[in-house]
């Protein structure tokens, strides 16, 4: 009998994500202003768990569209059941720290509500994961709107003044932004010299290919061009 209502409570908790989900996205503050503070952690796993799985069957359409970074049957297998798993774990995490962020705020709610205000941001997951299909750019719209629901529950869960709130999220987001801009421009970087390494690499391959075609001198200098080429290319990247 326990196991039937923990099963149609999640029926119901899953009839209910598109609805809260439109509303954090369209009007989040009429929503945090309404979310209950208390009612159990099984609602806004629900919530972050399923928003997770749509947002790791996006990102698997778009890796076998070859949109997505690491395009791939592979990849995109590897976000639908990975990209739940992640969030529902850490999510407990995360709320740990924001909880101990709104305490410092001067927060007097507890870790429970914290969790609830940290899940309900999941709702715009599906959006930011094709927003991060736009270089540099995407990443930081995610990471600003996201500042902007934790700002927005400070306010109406935690009752935070709207400065202060700004004043402490915005800081956080702006370390977040560095950051992320600064290992896609990293990636971006590697990813341009190991194409073009592989580029060089495949013309002297092909050059070794023909040796059958060439006389002895010919051959002998096609491997030595090799070789050469070989080692400095790998001085090059030490």
């Amino acid at each position: 009998m326990e196991k039937e209502n923990i099963q149609a409570e999640i029926q119901e908790q899953i009839r209910g994500i598109l609805p809260a989900a439109r509303e954090v996205i369209v009007s989040p503050g009429e929503f945090y202003a309404r979310m209950p503070k208390t009612g159990g952690f099984l609602q806004p796993l629900v919530f972050m768990v399923v928003l997770g799985l749509a947002s790791g069957l996006l990102l698997s359409v778009l890796s076998l569209m070859g949109l997505a970074p690491g395009s791939g049957l592979i990849t995109g297998l590897a976000a639908l059941i990975f990209v739940p798993i992640i969030v529902g774990i850490f999510g407990f995490i995360v709320a740990a720290v924001l909880f101990a962020i709104w305490k410092i705020m001067g927060s007097q709610e507890s870790y429970e509500t914290a969790y609830r205000c940290m899940a309900y941001t999941a709702a715009i997951m599906p959006i930011t994961t094709v927003l991060n299909l736009i270089p540099y750019l995407g990443v930081i719209i995610g990471l600003v709107w996201v500042t902007y629901l934790l700002v927005t529950a400070s306010v109406k869960v935690h009752g935070i003044q709207p400065q202060k709130a700004w004043i402490g999220f915005g800081v956080i987001c702006a370390v977040f932004v560095f950051v992320s801009v600064s290992a896609e421009m990293a990636a971006r970087k590697l990813s341009g010299e190991m194409q073009a390494w592989e580029v060089e690499m495949r013309e002297r391959t092909g050059n070794l290919e023909r040796l059958e075609e060439m006389t002895p001198e010919e051959a002998g200098q096609a491997l030595g061009e090799f070789f050469r080429g070989l080692q400095e290319s790998v001085g090059d990247r030490q």
